[in-house]
């Protein structure tokens, strides 16, 4: 296993199972990034990520979920997704989420991808909630859930105040609205996998959390897959 895998996906993964989200009970395995095994462990337990960990790996010939390039993948996105097709993709959630029904993933077999996106946007029913409904809570849980960038202005002790771009509904279409202030979290009781945050850091938000300090590259990948996603979210019959 790589240690190293293991604190990317606990830095990502930490956000939404501290909420009771995703993923098992007691989030605080995550933040022990000095004990790589406890945090594999939780990480199997995370039953959509780790079904598209498994499936990027084996397409890249890796024998380890946990590889760091795949769990970038999943997270921000890197050409390990060109290898997976979206027929594999497709099938492989057929075969272990054959019961969930609610988003638009059943229909996407020439869109489907092993990213965060995908998961968010289609597996999820929350985008076709928001379509059918309006109902402001889909909207917010899309906006949170989703993997965002965002630049630091300002560090106040375990908290952050960030810019970013909150998601905006139409009535019609999911689109950027104009860059925000927020307060965001990079440190719990001390215990942070970020060794720090300074102002002008890109950094990957979820939730209220700093995930990760990006590089412009990594910034690029997660706006690029968003994008990519909303077009075709657009063009989906979701009714």
């Amino acid at each position: 296993m790589s240690a190293r895998g293991a604190v990317l996906f606990a830095r990502y993964a930490y956000p939404p199972n501290e909420l009771g989200y995703c993923g098992p009970a007691d989030a605080s395995a995550l933040l022990r990034a000095e004990e790589t095994a406890g945090i594999e462990r939780h990480a199997r337990r995370f039953e959509g990520a780790w079904c598209y960990l498994e499936l990027l790996a084996e397409c890249a010939g890796l024998s380890d979920p946990l590889d760091e390039r795949v769990v970038e993948a999943y997270w921000i996105g890197n050409d390990l997704l060109d290898l997976a097709s979206s027929r594999a993709v497709l099938d492989r959630l057929l075969d272990r989420f054959r019961g969930q029904s609610g988003g638009t993933w059943q229909g996407a077999r020439e869109r489907a991808r092993a990213h965060h996106t995908f998961q968010v946007f289609e597996v999820y029913p929350w985008a076709r909630l928001l379509r059918d409904s309006g109902r402001p809570t889909a909207l917010t849980v899309l906006d949170r859930c989703r993997i965002r960038t965002g630049v630091v202005r300002s560090v106040e002790g375990e908290s952050a105040t960030v810019e970013s771009r909150p998601l905006t509904w139409t009535g019609g279409e999911l689109v950027q609205g104009p860059v925000r202030r927020e307060s965001v979290r990079w440190s719990t009781g001390g215990r942070s996998l970020l060794g720090g945050v300074s102002p002008g850091d890109r950094v990957a938000l979820h939730w209220d959390w700093v995930c990760d300090v990006l590089t412009e590259t990594q910034a690029a990948r997660i706006e690029s897959s968003e994008a990519r996603q909303l077009g075709w979210l657009a063009g989906v019959s979701v009714g």
